[in-house]
């Protein structure tokens, strides 16, 4: 059988890697010197026409399966890695036939669940994972998809501003509806739980939870974080007439858990005397939206909250209320985060995203004034993280998945 190479937008420099070889086996001068997390597939990184790509050795109809599945996905607008492409009928030089090798886009600036979860985490910090976890979850049902082997070791975590956003690694397991049923829904839900206090157990077995972290709780924990986010999004509101209000606050509800409502589905009674609203189409990203529409940045959706209370402070503090909205976008863009992101010296760039440096240099400036009791200037700021925080991170945009019994803790910043 001939080598095959399915993708989307063909590189011609796949067809230079010695597919002949088990993955396993590929020569050093090939793999990229990246730590590896555990995996039930063999799996390398190589550097290839200036990006990182993931491969994974997988049974080919597996392997075909979950590249339709994550090119769906990636349609679909799910965060989720992207699919490059997937390789079939290789085969050894002498006719031994070989797995399949699904490729995937390296996830820049994301970390495994090891690396967060370990080194005794906070309280506080563990909770914003779940809500991401939960945020992955919910999305990837409205859109129809049921995973089939929800867990943490199958995610991979991004900062977002003080929270994390979670995005969906592998899946060989799941399917794609046009709609899931509540059965669906629940089963993956169950199968989140037990997966995630199993993965925890294995963790604090090998001495690397917070002593104080129960496992189970943090199953039982996400399950109904999962409920309370689902009804706010799903549940039908029976609201009176003379309460027409509740309509606008259940919007500006939804908006404010960073989803906007596309469709509404209201009702009256026979003699009008109440209203039933549910939302029909629940869209997620109003606020990172809102950010690109105005300035063209793509950042997550917290990480947007933030630049956006800042962009309305710098309109405010610049005498811009009277200015268009885009206008205000424009000045800000110019004046206070290009300034900021290009003081930030070459070779520590690719420690954090820029939006992600952005939030943390005002949370450290911030704090400058507080333990000073003193305006703080930006570029003061700036120097001071620079120097006392961000030269001493390392490098995630190159952590891939990791043993983490090596890696020293991630420094974490509170909750704003």
């Amino acid at each position: 059988m001939a080598l095959n190479i399915t993708a989307a937008a063909p590189d011609p420099a796949l067809l230079d890697l010695p597919w002949g070889q088990p993955l396993e086996e590929w020569p050093a001068d090939v793999v990229a010197a990246l730590p590896r997390g555990i995996s039930r597939h063999i799996v390398r990184f190589v550097t290839l026409s200036g990006r990182v790509i993931a491969i994974k050795e997988i049974a080919p109809r597996a392997g075909d399966h979950e590249y339709r599945m994550l090119r769906a996905l990636t349609a679909l607008e799910v965060p989720a890695v992207t699919p490059v492409g997937v390789v079939s009928g290789r085969t050894t030089p002498s006719g031994e036939p070989l797995d399949a090798a699904l490729i995937t886009q390296h996830l820049q600036f994301s970390l495994p669940y090891r690396a967060l979860f370990s080194n005794f985490l906070v309280p506080d910090t563990a909770s914003r994972l779940l809500d991401a976890l939960v945020a992955l979850l919910v999305r990837l049902h409205l859109a129809g998809f049921y995973w089939g082997d929800v867990s943490l070791s199958n995610t991979l975590f991004r900062r977002d501003a003080a929270a994390f956003a979670a995005y969906l690694v592998d899946a060989e397991t799941g399917e794609l509806h046009t709609e899931l049923t509540t059965g669906q829904r629940l089963y993956d839900l169950d199968l989140a739980r037990i997966n995630i206090i199993g993965e925890l157990m294995d963790l604090e077995a090998g001495g690397k939870l917070a002593p104080d972290t129960d496992p189970v709780a943090v199953g039982d924990d996400l399950v109904e974080r999962y409920r309370r986010l689902w009804a706010a999004l799903t549940d039908e509101e029976i609201v009176v007439d003379n309460a027409k209000w509740q309509v606008a606050a259940r919007i500006a509800e939804l908006n404010r858990l960073g989803f906007d409502v596309g469709e509404l589905t209201m009702a009256s009674d026979d003699n009008g005397s109440t209203l039933k609203v549910q939302p029909k189409v629940v869209e997620p990203g109003h606020h990172a939206r809102r950010l690109l529409r105005l300035t063209g940045l793509v950042v997550q959706e917290n990480q947007a909250r933030r630049l956006l209370n800042d962009l309305d402070a710098h309109r405010h503090d610049r005498g811009l209320m009277d200015e268009s909205e885009e206008y205000a976008a424009h000045d800000w863009v110019a004046h206070v985060f290009e300034p900021t992101i290009k003081a930030i010296p070459q070779e520590l760039r690719g420690k954090l995203e820029p939006a992600q440096v952005f939030h943390e240099v005002q949370e450290h400036r911030w704090f400058m004034s507080q333990t000073g009791g003193r305006y703080v200037p930006m570029d003061e700021a700036v120097h001071h993280y620079v120097d006392h925080v961000l030269r001493h991170r390392r490098d995630e945009a190159s952590l891939i998945g990791v043993d983490t019994g090596a890696l020293p803790p991630v420094p974490d910043l509170p909750a704003s």
